[in-house]
């Protein structure tokens, strides 16, 4: 009793409200109109429960739809971990390598970041995810991937059982050519018939659930890969966007230089443990970590505060060269870019060719940053800002910015 007590506690309440946005909402119902009719279907009219294979197919059915769920809340309420408010490293010196919010009056943990959703400083962030309608961070980032993972495969099965269901109904025999192979369905109709008949209503709903899992799967599962991905590498997509201007800054300025990523442990099997544990918890305290031989423990913030100072690194300029309409999902603009499209509440930009964009981070196929509504590009002039293409823009020469090139730029340095 005073275990279960100490879970519900007033703070765990207050937690419940993340339920209450349209992310989580449209994401549990989906889950529930496929789980739901999936069994529906199967019980019905597929697969009766009185048969061996029946029984263990909705045992599947039902243990697919626990894992999903308990990983999709974990990921929602467990949350990504906050930095304490007011923290500082143990050695005061080491405060000269980290950022300061002043919203938190803390300073910023190394691979942390402030989310203006959460109005905390975030420990390990990835992204703010609006289907959970929290961070994705230090300690759900498992969660939050497992869920990807069980999401698609989950909605597989619900779709094989949609298809078939559909198909036996509907069809006795199918015949194939000029009726020389047919294919003899008549072992999948029910003796005796079902009490409720597979009428109109319920093809159009399991069709339409039908639809929801196949875009389940493809959307659910892209999103998968992406996590994978930064996962064997041990870096969050923030990270992976510092990495790529810290290059774009060695080369700008010709330095003598290689940018080491320094948590990368140089294997792909020591990267994925620092996320998947058995004991579930992830390893470290989310404000110290383990790094690769040859850097430091504050590389990546000393090279955050380097690119902060820059003002040419810190938003990299790029010229429109092809109109985007701000959808969230543009179809016109590739397959890879309408699939990896970010998942988040932060608007797009509408671009028309000629404008002028400050990115201040990307995706592989997507940039942030602000669009500037004059020509003057002075700080404090009125923006736009927001996520965009990456193939509708590119970026505009080293030399645009500055009427220095790189070597007397280098110099006044």
């Amino acid at each position: 009793m005073s275990t279960f007590c100490s879970v519900i506690k007033f703070e765990n309440l207050q937690e419940l409200k993340r339920l209450f946005h349209w992310g989580p909402i449209i994401a549990l119902g989906v889950i529930a109109i496929c789980s739901t009719m999936a069994m529906i279907d199967s019980v019905l009219w597929y697969w009766p429960l009185h048969t061996t294979g029946g029984s263990v197919n909705f045992i599947m059915l039902i243990n697919w739809t626990v894992m999903i769920l308990y990983n999709y809340f974990n990921a929602m309420f467990v949350g990504p971990g906050f930095v304490p408010l007011g923290w500082k490293p143990e050695n005061s010196q080491d405060s000269m390598y980290l950022q300061y919010c002043k919203v938190c009056q803390a300073y910023k943990a190394p691979r942390s970041h402030h989310c203006r959703k959460c109005n905390r400083c975030v420990m390990k962030m990835d992204h703010h995810c609006p289907w959970i309608n929290n961070c994705c961070g230090y300690q759900n980032h498992a969660s939050f991937t497992l869920f990807l993972l069980l999401a698609p495969l989950g909605c597989i099965h619900a779709a094989f059982i949609f298809v078939m269901t559909m198909y036996t109904q509907l069809y006795n025999r199918l015949s194939f050519g000029w009726n020389t192979v047919k294919i003899d369905m008549s072992a999948a109709r029910r003796d005796p018939l079902p009490i409720i008949p597979f009428g109109l209503a319920a093809f159009a709903a399991t069709l339409f659930a039908l639809g929801l899992a196949l875009g389940t799967t493809i959307a659910v599962g892209m999103l998968f890969f992406i996590q994978m991905k930064i996962i064997l590498r041990n870096k969050t997509s923030i990270e992976s966007w510092i990495e790529e201007k810290a290059k774009d800054r060695i080369q700008y300025y010709q330095l003598d230089e290689v940018f080491v990523f320094p948590y990368d442990m140089g294997s792909r099997w020591k990267n994925f443990k620092q996320v998947f544990t058995w004991s579930g918890v992830p390893e470290g305290d989310g404000l110290e970590w383990p790094i690769r031989e040859g850097c430091h423990q504050y590389s990546l913030t000393i090279e955050q505060l380097k690119q902060k100072a820059d003002k040419r690194v810190r938003s990299v300029r790029y010229k429109v060269i092809e109109d985007y309409s701000g959808a969230c999902c543009p179809l016109n603009k590739g397959i890879k870019t309408f699939f990896t499209s970010p998942c988040t509440e932060e608007p797009r930009i509408k671009l028309q060719r000629g404008e002028f964009i400050l990115a201040t981070r990307g995706l592989r196929y997507w940039l942030y940053g602000d669009k500037i509504l004059d020509d003057s590009f002075t700080e404090g002039v009125s923006r736009i800002r927001g996520w965009f293409p990456r193939n509708c823009v590119e970026k505009c020469p080293c030399d645009a910015e500055t009427d220095q090139g790189p070597e007397d730029e280098k110099k006044t340095r």
